[in-house]
């Protein structure tokens, strides 16, 4: 029986005489009690505490090393995990040809508008950016709960017109914009892998992310992108800066991230799971 434990687990090995391959995208922890109030926080917390009892005599797979450390923490047997990272849809998620990257700076931020995604750093670090380079536009693409209070973040940064909320865009019309984009910001606290800065890789651009967990695994640091101290606006703009103005540094992490992505894909993938599979169930 395979288990997806995606936040909160079902702890299956109580329940059924089967065995059990829990596969775990990435886990929660202390970033919960970003993210909603305290007593949910506090819910979720301590259920996913419980996963090193009951899953015990388990083996797993998880989508990334660093999701392996956060469960070599909780207590599980190294030796016990296997690492298969995602792979990337390449049809969709492509350079386009003649297509071309707009003619001002151009950044990009996409995915759910979640507090604890943190693109409150991002808007904050764009408004350095627009000091040193202020016809400069950022593009926020997506839609959550989060995004009335980013919208207020970017009146209260007189910011302008020069910060776009798309809102929530067709898969096509967003790989166009990856595309006519020059840099994507990512400054979430945690990502079980960091599916987004790769889509973003495969469509030519540099990534500038957070130096946490899954985001240190999907940025090939000073190859693909840099990885920044979670949290520091300052140091987004920095990296970001020194990408916009070197365009021989920029054209190599372009070329470098659409080679590192083009290598993730989910034909293989699928074949290492089902490497899994058939040993769980010799």
């Amino acid at each position: 029986v395979i288990e997806d434990i995606n936040k909160i687990p079902f702890f299956l090995p109580a329940w059924v005489k089967a065995r059990v391959l829990p596969v775990v995208p990435h886990l929660f922890g202390a970033t919960v009690f970003r993210e909603t109030n305290f007593l949910f926080a506090c819910y979720v917390y301590l259920w996913e505490r419980l996963i090193p009892r009951v899953f015990r005599n388990c083996r797993f797979a998880v989508i990334s090393p660093s999701t392996r450390e956060d469960l070599v923490r909780r207590g599980i047997d190294e030796k016990k995990i296997d690492v298969v990272l995602c792979g990337l849809d390449h049809k969709t998620y492509r350079r386009l040809d003649g297509v071309t990257r707009y003619e001002t700076p151009t950044i990009v931020h996409f995915g759910r508008m979640r507090k604890y995604k943190s693109i409150d750093v991002v808007i904050e670090a764009f408004a350095r950016i627009r000091r040193e380079l202020p016809d400069a536009k950022l593009l926020i693409v997506g839609d959550g709960p989060a995004r009335a209070n980013l919208v207020k973040l970017v009146a209260r940064l007189q910011l302008g017109e020069s910060v776009e909320f798309t809102g929530v865009i067709s898969t096509q019309d967003l790989v166009e914009v990856l595309n006519r984009c020059h840099l994507f910001l990512n400054a979430s606290p945690k990502e079980g892998w960091g599916l987004t800065v790769v889509e973003a890789n495969a469509c030519g651009l540099p990534v500038v992310a957070s130096d946490r967990p899954g985001l240190r695994d999907s940025v090939l640091n000073g190859r693909t992108g840099y990885l920044v101290a979670y949290g520091d606006a300052q140091a987004f703009a920095a990296r970001a800066l020194e990408l916009l103005g070197n365009r021989e540094t920029w054209e190599q992490m372009s070329a470098a991230g659409t080679e590192w992505a083009r290598s993730l894909t989910w034909e293989k993938t699928a074949a290492e799971m089902e490497e899994i599979f058939l040993r769980e169930m010799d």
